[in-house]
């Protein structure tokens, strides 16, 4: 009789719990008692029956200052990580997402123990910036879980890890996502609603909600009447209420989920910081307007690093610029207004966005498969490999 399969998983953020907490449900599915879960996450892997090495709201920091304060506690937490799995020694590792914490802990268990193999679910964006981290990451990582689809043949052409496409978390949700009848009659009844996402950090609130209002009353000022509708986050809130409180043009403030997906489902257009909304609203079929402002010493960077023809996620997985973006200096009202009127009204511009987004779902088909269920497909796979499993 086999003993159980020991996996060890790490996850420092909530997005990473929520995909681990999802990959060791299925694995616990397959295996029943026959596999042990150890690791770090937080809420969600633990109610899947992981008990944390250490609160991963320890490692919620953000900027380098704040990142330069809390070196001395960020390398003690990476060698306590890397230590407890080289003790626990289990028959995989699961690193999930976060490379900056992740990938450290996994070169220092690859070069106390490189008998572990070592999956890395989410890939750095190597496509985007630092393409050499790729064939870096070959040294330490074994298989690659690709949450985009075109990430495999960015890896096998920069020489990385072996890479699988196993599916967006985001495609599990486009129920919630897309209209029913009434909804969608709602986006073409006026006034048009506009989904206004300026970012999910404060600072990004600071750079970009001026720019927002600005816009906003461009829109009024040319003609354009619209119910401005801005999911914000609940810790987010007071300063959300600050700044819009200096608009001409007040919107309708949300802070729950389900708030932030009905105004998806009826809204004609978006008005959106570049991220993976971008990626969220095209499958919800939203026309847009993205926008990225960031400080001067972050957008001399970006420009210098930065090798990709758009920034904006659904571009990139459409493979098409479909989406228009603005940056820094040009992100003012009349460009902004101006874009924004395109997408409201029934214009090319419009119709080619709507066109492309139809498109997601066949580009990013998993063939009825959930990403959880894929990438526990990849895991199993290892650990039955002889050559891996002990």
């Amino acid at each position: 009789m086999r003993r159980p399969r020991k996996i060890f998983l790490i996850a420092t953020e909530p997005s990473g719990d929520h995909l681990g907490a999802a990959l060791m449900k299925e694995l616990r599915h397959r295996f029943g008692n026959e596999v042990e879960l150890a690791g770090i996450g937080g809420r969600e892997m633990e109610e899947q029956g992981i008990t944390s090495l250490f609160p991963i709201g320890d490692l919620a920091i953000v900027g380098f200052a704040a990142v330069a304060r809390q070196l001395p506690m960020l390398l003690r937490r990476i060698s306590e990580a890397a230590s407890a799995v080289v003790r626990a020694k289990p028959d995989i590792l699961v690193i999930i997402d976060s490379p900056d914490f992740t990938h450290r802990v996994a070169r220092k268990v690859r070069k106390a123990d490189p008998s572990i193999p070592i999956v890395d679910y989410v890939s750095p964006t190597v496509w985007a910036w630092r393409p050499g981290r790729a064939r870096t990451m070959a040294g330490y990582v074994d298989h690659v879980l690709a949450v985009l689809p075109f990430e495999p043949d960015e890896h096998r052409k920069l020489g990385g890890p072996a890479c699988t496409y196993i599916g967006h978390p985001l495609i599990e949700r486009l129920d919630t996502l897309r209209p029913n009848a009434q909804e969608a009659q709602r986006r073409e009844t006026p006034p048009p609603i506009l989904v206004l996402l300026p970012g999910s950090r404060r600072g990004e609130i600071r750079h970009h909600m001026p720019v927002f209002g600005e816009t906003l009353a461009a829109l009024r000022e040319q003609g354009v009447t619209v119910e401005a509708v801005l999911p914000t986050l609940p810790h987010l809130l007071d300063a959300v209420n600050e700044a819009a409180a200096q608009w001409t043009v007040r919107p309708r403030i949300v802070t729950t989920e389900a708030e932030k997906q009905a105004a998806f489902r009826n809204a004609r257009a978006a008005f959106a910081k570049s991220g993976t909304v971008t990626l969220e609203l095209a499958l919800a079929g939203v026309p847009m307007v993205t926008l990225y402002r960031g400080g001067a010493v972050e957008a001399w960077i970006a420009r210098r690093v930065v090798r990709v023809s758009s920034i904006i996620l659904a571009n990139l997985v459409i493979g098409e610029n479909v989406i228009p973006e603005f940056h820094q200096e040009e992100c003012t009202a009349q460009n902004l207004s101006s874009a924004l009127q395109n997408v409201l009204s029934d214009t090319p511009q419009r119709k080619r966005q709507i066109e492309a987004f139809a498109k997601l779902d066949r580009i990013m088909d998993t063939g009825g498969r959930s990403p959880s269920e894929r990438a526990a497909d990849v895991v199993i796979a290892m650990l039955d490999d002889d050559k891996i499993y002990r």
